[in-house]
């Protein structure tokens, strides 16, 4: 078995060992603060394209990978990517996000849906996951990641993001059996999906659940957590060694309710101070994050001054250093190589300031 300090930085963290710096990736890496991703945009206006064409995801996935060594690098891809393999056609508005042809409203529709098998409808993932393997070695941990069903549903309900999500919860509250086949046909498309991503070379999976913090706590029980916790089952059931991390957006509230569902670390975003979440979480749960996006804006020392307050809160132990969402479009690139430059030499800076 390799051993331990072999393993690259993000693994050991996932693995709960003690480590002189946290392991550090952003959420969006890849994406449209980088002058060489608006380059390549230019070049593949649609997202699928960009996601869906193997060497160009790979290069995209890449870019940040070159310019900042991070010590995670991500797939290139949407949350979306698999429901056109159940039969929910869709594709990614610029700027805008996914739209569904054909919003998911019926028993019937449900019917319809198919189980997913990725290696034919999404072939493209297998040779992106290989590539991003064979060209970041043992440097980095190369992760994979999906929607979860309740964010999923959303969306196929919905027929596009929302800022009331009143469709969707009219469905929930109004005829929630229809709701829960929903759920329950995209947890096992979603497990199937993540495990494939691990066969194809993928070292960690992140699930994320966008829009399970616009449900009350008793909701998210009922429609978020039974799901995200079939997921990790099954995964678990094939690929018992594979870190998962779970993210919910806005889940200040619901931390204890997250560690519930069966994942091995949670992302903490900006919305709770990582002292209160580790307590609140008690010292066996992982955590990644929780700086929040906008701090990028502010001025190299107050970057640093942010990144070192929450290392200290996190601890040595446990920790993955993380925005707690993805970065800003409009972020300087500038800034995000500071934080990637901080975050590595954060073990002097923490010296220096005893």
């Amino acid at each position: 078995m390799t051993g331990s300090s072999q393993l690259p930085l993000l693994l050991r963290a996932a693995r709960g060992e003690v480590l002189d710096r946290p392991p550090v990736w952003m959420m969006r890496q890849a994406g449209r603060y980088m002058k060489a991703y608006r380059d390549l945009r230019d070049r593949y206006p649609s997202f699928r394209e960009r996601s869906e064409i193997p060497e160009v995801a790979i290069e995209v996935s890449l870019q940040p990978w070159r310019a900042f060594k991070p010590d995670g690098v991500i797939l290139f891809s949407d949350i979306v990517t698999p429901l056109p393999g159940l039969g929910i056609e869709m594709d990614i508005a610029e700027g805008k996000g996914p739209i569904i042809a054909d919003p998911i409203r019926t028993q019937a529709q449900i019917d319809r849906l198919h189980p997913l098998v990725p290696e034919e409808t999404m072939p493209f993932i297998k040779t992106i996951l290989k590539s991003l393997r064979e060209e970041v070695k043992n440097e980095a941990t190369v992760l994979g990641f999906v929607g979860a069903p309740w964010t999923l549903a959303a969306y196929a309900v919905e027929g596009k993001g929302s800022k009331t999500y009143s469709i969707i919860k009219n469905m929930a509250f109004s005829d929630p059996a229809i709701l829960h086949q929903l759920l329950s046909k995209l947890a096992d498309a979603i497990a199937t999906y993540a495990c494939y991503q691990i066969d194809c070379g993928a070292q960690v999976i992140q699930m994320f659940d966008s829009w399970a913090g616009q449900l009350s706590p008793q909701d998210y029980d009922t429609f978020a957590l039974p799901y995200q916790q079939q997921v990790f089952r099954k995964i678990k059931q094939v690929h018992p060694d594979t870190p998962l991390i779970l993210l919910v957006t806005g889940s200040a509230g619901l931390l204890e309710r997250m560690a519930k569902a069966g994942a091995d670390i949670l992302t903490i975003d900006w919305t709770v101070d990582m002292a209160d979440a580790r307590a609140r979480l008690g010292k066996e749960m992982k955590v990644q994050g929780n700086l929040d996006p906008g701090v990028l804006f502010g001025s190299k020392e107050f970057i640093r001054d942010r990144i070192l307050d929450t290392i200290r809160k996190a601890g040595n132990r446990g920790h993955i250093l993380n925005l707690g969402h993805g970065i800003l479009p409009n972020t300087p690139e500038e800034n995000a190589a500071y934080f990637f430059e901080t975050a590595k030499q954060v073990d002097q800076l923490l010296a220096a300031a005893r």
